[in-house]
């Protein structure tokens, strides 16, 4: 067997781990590391303005973070499943389930923690009932979140010790692959199935960084 190029193989960067799920290109053009930036976000529908933040979080603590994150959202939320399995064209489709009680929600979340945190093809977001706040956990295993008030998404990140970084750069920014599997397509219908989601064609949020994206 061919072994795996070296910027496949390599998982740790410095302090910073990777998922199984994103590498950088071959060349390595985005050096990946822990932090997060804030900027804003204009919806292209409903041109609503937020505050949101990117976050970059080490493979070790990154789902912990993910489920910390949606503690200040509302006891009841929605809930958007995104797949880009069997996709020839990197698009992706979305599953949504509306208004799931939350500590349902991440119960099955933590079902499937392996399929969130390592296939590049699966990425979810959450969404609170009746205010304009997002979490997402895409598939690069980047957290994005989208809200009026930034400050209490900050506070848990600062407790994590991931600094604040407005020069960050994403690893999705620049050349990148994704790893997923056919068992993990399976996981994915699995987890709709369980949270009850079925085809939606929008979310508030948009896959907007993808460069060079590509599977190995």
């Amino acid at each position: 067997m061919t072994p795996l190029p070296p910027h496949l193989q390599r998982s740790q960067y410095g302090e910073f781990t990777l998922t199984k799920a994103i590498r950088p290109g071959p060349t390595v053009p985005i050096i990946p590391m822990e932090g997060y930036r804030t900027s804003r976000y204009r919806d292209p529908d409903s041109k609503r303005v937020l505050p949101m933040l990117g976050a970059a979080v080490s493979a070790e603590k990154l789902f912990q973070v993910f489920l910390d994150l949606l503690e200040p959202l509302s006891d009841r939320v929605h809930v958007v499943l995104e797949t880009s399995h069997e996709s020839d064209n990197n698009e992706h489709m979305d599953l949504r389930r509306g208004e799931i009680d939350a500590p349902v929600l991440m119960s099955h979340f933590c079902d499937f923690e392996d399929l969130l945190c390592n296939d590049g093809c699966t990425g979810v977001a959450v969404v609170a009932v009746g205010r304009p706040i997002e979490v997402q956990f895409d598939e690069h295993k980047l957290l994005f979140v989208y809200a009026p008030d930034l400050r209490p998404f900050k506070q848990i990140l600062d407790s994590y010790g991931i600094p604040l970084k407005e020069d960050l750069r994403l690893i999705a920014e620049g050349p990148h692959l994704h790893h997923s599997s056919s068992e993990y397509l399976e996981e994915f219908h699995q987890l709709a199935t369980r949270v009850g989601a079925a085809d939606y064609d929008s979310v508030l949020t948009d896959d907007d960084n993808d460069i060079a994206d590509s599977c190995w």
